[in-house]
């Protein structure tokens, strides 16, 4: 079809090719509605408003909720980051009073201690100047507010599988921004403390077993390539009798990818390098 408002697209109307002239007005005003449906962001039907009290201020307010249906499973990096399609949970996983301040993971955001509650206060509250997000979230919003929540862990002395967890969680999203550099940064936090929570704290920790934790340790140890001691965190758990025969082949699977290159790189420095021939050597062996 023609199109015979052609030349009128410097004027704003440049979405208007192809239409039928002769249109009832309801139909008109239907595709209208139906465009505005369209424009919506698709993330925005997978979540739902839940209320809550922040337990620092007592204020009531308003955090979004991914829908349990929502869910959808990609795949899992070895070190149990799990890839979404749809919507990312982990971009919904800080929740954020924007009354004080307080912000931490939503598995720890209610369980704040009396004491905790005055170095927020002091802290946090006293500098706070709001912030609003619009919705839906993206990764770099996510990351802002995994650094708020990590801010606030840090000045309410938290546990320190409370910041390991937060910075490993602050590692996975800047590997999906493909940021090597912040990423391998964040590792390393993680691993501090995660190290600290496997002497220190009782288990489960963040509903990992003793053997699952040593096993991330030898993980994040690889990744930040400290191979000698990913191997000695890995073989602990490969040779122990307790732990579950999951996790034991796991910790196999990474050890070798360390133990074969380092085999075939030795291999092939310790071999001798071949005298080369000359082009008549084979006449006149």
């Amino acid at each position: 079809m023609k199109n015979i408002f052609a030349g009128l697209d410097k004027l704003g109307f440049d979405n208007i090719n192809d239409v039928e002239l002769y249109k009832t007005k309801d139909k008109i005003e239907q595709d209208n509605t139906d465009n505005i449906e369209d424009n919506t962001p698709k993330e925005i039907h997978h979540l739902y408003d839940k209320r809550i009290s922040c337990p620092v201020c007592d204020n009531e307010f308003t955090v979004k909720a991914l829908k349990t249906s929502s869910y959808k499973m990609k795949s899992r990096d070895s070190d149990f980051f799990i890839r979404y399609e749809l919507i990312n949970p982990y971009f919904y996983d800080v929740w954020l009073c924007n009354s004080c301040g307080y912000a931490a993971m939503k598995s720890d955001f209610l369980k704040i201690r009396s004491y905790q509650k005055e170095d927020i206060l002091n802290n946090i509250t006293s500098r706070w100047k709001g912030r609003e997000y619009p919705i839906p979230y993206d990764i770099d919003i996510a990351i802002e507010r995994y650094k708020l929540s990590l801010l606030n862990y840090f000045y309410m002395d938290a546990r320190d599988s409370q910041k390991g967890m937060n910075c490993l969680k602050l590692a996975w999203l800047y590997r999906l921004k493909e940021d090597m550099e912040n990423e391998q940064l964040y590792l390393k936090e993680a691993l501090e403390g995660f190290k600290e929570a496997y002497f220190n704290e009782d288990f489960p920790i963040f509903g990992m077993k003793r053997f699952t934790v040593m096993y991330l340790i030898g993980e994040l140890n690889r990744r930040i390539k400290n191979d000698k001691d990913a191997l000695l965190w890995f073989g602990n758990v490969i040779t122990s009798q307790a732990a579950d025969r999951k996790i034991k082949d796991l910790a196999r699977d990474q050890r070798d990818l360390i133990k074969i290159p380092n085999e075939l790189h030795k291999s092939t420095s310790n071999k001798k390098p071949e005298k080369k021939k000359g082009f008549f050597a084979s006449l006149f062996e």
